[in-house]
């Protein structure tokens, strides 16, 4: 089996998109399996080199425009790729549609074509472009790729009410599990400056709109009222290479900080290794994340904090999570709500038995999403669609 990703990003990229299509390519390539990245120029691999850890990585895209239908073709047929795989997220490729048509063409030249939503976001795409042609764009691939994958339950729901079917597969995380003992637990606080007293938040991931920085601040500032030892260590990179308007909600988060007067209790780590991120997540008392379109499956953040056994406080996902329970692996609260988000990181810091369930039950649960299952049910899914059936009607 020999699979050829098209993605708009890849490391040393920043972007969660990036890091998922490593983590499953390493995966594929164990069980046997041949991956190649097809990529942005900008993902150059570190002193050049074409392999990553087993996977080939061909950083050869300036634009996604037109042009890529032809590139895909040519490549498929010089590596006899048994898949074209394209792992799509709405930022990544440039708002450009070419991409979201390619499939169509792609099957009708003859290959297997496989599409990931990361989202379902409708792009920008020129001027007076009403959202049913945008949504229209963004929803074509499911009508015309012969496998499509998301990684959520409620994408899988909206496609099917749509009438077009999906294979649900999460994610997992792109930062290993680590379990630190005590003293080294203790050792990494006083590292970032944290007394055995303070009580620690954290945030991981980029800011978006879509992950609570605003209700995270005001979170912060809430439980500053009652408990004057909290902080917050704000985990990794503060935007992604993918989305520049994510800088202006970065500013709008510090411009609350500010206004709040608890920017004074917010470090920033910058970006940072794998094994420091799992460090910190250690390190940790509460892992706050306030998704605005809650919890899910989709999100890397929430399965690297599940990994690493976080205390977890986050939103009420909008769609069925049978994976994850209220009360015993995190802690659900409306989006939006701060002084239930308040409440509940109070609750957590006052109470270590709730602490520890919580901690051991993330570990416990994060089982269910290792990258070697992910690449088993991508197999899987290949096989049952390999054989070549009636096209879809455009």
């Amino acid at each position: 089996m020999h699979i050829l990703f098209v993605t708009g990003e890849y490391p040393p990229m920043q972007g969660g998109v990036g890091d998922y299509t490593r983590e499953l390519g390493r995966a594929l390539c164990s069980l046997g399996a041949k991956v190649t990245i097809l990529t942005s120029e900008r993902a150059v691999q570190p002193d050049c080199a074409e392999f990553d850890d087993g996977i080939r990585v061909l950083p050869a895209i300036r634009r996604w425009d037109w042009a890529i239908w032809r590139t895909v073709r040519g490549l498929a047929a010089d590596l006899n790729a048994n898949w074209v795989h394209v792992q799509y997220q709405t930022a990544a490729f440039g708002m450009h549609p070419a991409i979201n048509l390619g499939p169509w063409w792609w099957r009708r030249q003859a290959l297997h074509t496989a599409w990931t939503y990361h989202d379902l976001l409708v792009p920008y795409l020129f001027p007076k472009a009403g959202r049913r042609l945008r949504t229209w764009t963004t929803e074509y691939p499911a009508m015309t790729a012969d496998l499509v994958v998301v990684t959520n339950e409620g994408d899988r729901l909206q496609l099917e009410r749509k009438g077009r079917f999906a294979v649900s597969i999460p994610i997992g995380s792109n930062i290993c599990g680590r379990k630190l003992v005590p003293r080294e637990r203790a050792m990494r606080r006083k590292a970032r400056g944290y007394g055995d007293g303070d009580l620690v938040l954290a945030y991981f991931g980029f800011l978006n709109r879509s992950k609570g920085g605003l209700a995270l601040i005001k979170t912060l500032h809430q439980v500053s009222q009652q408990n004057q030892s909290v902080r917050l260590l704000m985990i990794g990179e503060q935007f992604g290479a993918s989305d520049q308007t994510n800088l202006d909600y970065l500013q709008e988060v510090e411009k609350l900080a500010r206004k709040l007067k608890v920017d004074n209790r917010i470090q920033w780590t910058g970006r940072q290794s794998d094994d420091e991120v799992a460090a910190d997540l250690n390190a940790i008392d509460v892992l706050l994340m306030p998704y605005e379109d809650g919890a899910s499956l989709r999100r890397g953040t929430l399965m690297a904090g599940l990994v690493n056994g976080c205390a977890i406080v986050t939103t009420a996902p909008q769609a069925p999570l049978p994976e994850l329970q209220h009360g015993r692996d995190v802690l659900f609260v409306a989006p939006g709500h701060i002084d239930a988000l308040t409440e509940a990181v109070l609750s957590v810091s006052q109470d270590p038995a709730l602490r520890a369930l919580l901690q051991n039950n993330a570990r416990l649960c994060s089982r269910q999403f290792g990258w070697d299952e992910i690449a088993r049910r991508h197999l899987a899914a290949y096989a049952a669609q390999s054989q070549p059936g009636t096209l879809p009607v455009p």
